[in-house]
């Protein structure tokens, strides 16, 4: 199984539940969905894949997916050290004057956060100004949890799992981007991929989703 990193925790805590309930064995490796696509294409084997709706349709017309079903969406959190002060996050300009007043910024660069926060760090006029603040790391939670930056920008669910880092908030309505997850499968006649797409989608499953941050779909 491939899977996006914003699905780990969520997947930590369900991969063993459907492997106990199943008697099917989940091997995943983890990526950002610009990789995922990337080893997709590639020729990697797997037999399902959580990823980006846009991905999963994207694989589809490739012949790389035969099939995808909707888990849950997600929106940019900002991540900041346990106890730090939430900053104001109301409005762009209130996320404007957090990224100049920011010592330092983690963001996954290539992730589908960090693309589109590139967009708008143009868009808002700074990029030039908080370019050498930046700090490009894998996991922007776990970076700010360890003291490596002061702020960070991921989903929400790759935030909580790390005791010395919380969500300071949600990007503001005005700049907000929504991500919808999926899960993909290879081939329709599998067996295994099919029983983990059903347990996905059970209501004790959505559950466990919002719990970790995600809104279930």
């Amino acid at each position: 199984m491939l899977s996006t990193n914003a699905f780990k925790s969520v997947l930590g805590e369900l991969g063993p539940k459907f492997e106990q309930s199943s008697e099917h064995k989940l091997t995943i490796t983890w990526g950002t969905t610009v990789q995922l696509k990337a080893w997709v294409e590639g020729g990697a084997p797997f037999d399902a894949a959580v990823v980006t709706d846009a991905v999963a349709d994207d694989l589809i017309k490739q012949g790389k997916l035969a099939a995808r079903t909707s888990l849950a969406r997600s929106g940019i959190a900002v991540a900041i050290r346990k106890g730090a002060p939430e900053p104001d996050l109301y409005s762009a300009n209130d996320f404007k004057k957090m990224l100049l007043s920011a010592k330092s910024i983690a963001w996954v660069e290539q992730g589908q956060s960090g693309i589109y926060l590139k967009s708008v760090f143009e868009r808002l006029g700074v990029a030039e100004q908080i370019k050498d603040k930046l700090i490009a790391v894998k996991n922007a939670g776990e970076a700010v949890a360890n003291g490596e930056a002061e702020i960070g920008f991921t989903q929400a669910s790759e935030v909580l799992p790390y005791a010395g880092a919380e969500v300071g908030g949600m990007l503001p309505p005005d700049i907000q981007l929504f991500t919808n997850f999926s899960i993909g499968i290879r081939d329709k006649d599998s067996k295994p991929a099919e029983a983990l797409v059903r347990f996905l989608t059970t209501p004790a499953a959505a559950a466990v989703i919002k719990l970790k941050g995600l809104e279930p779909l």
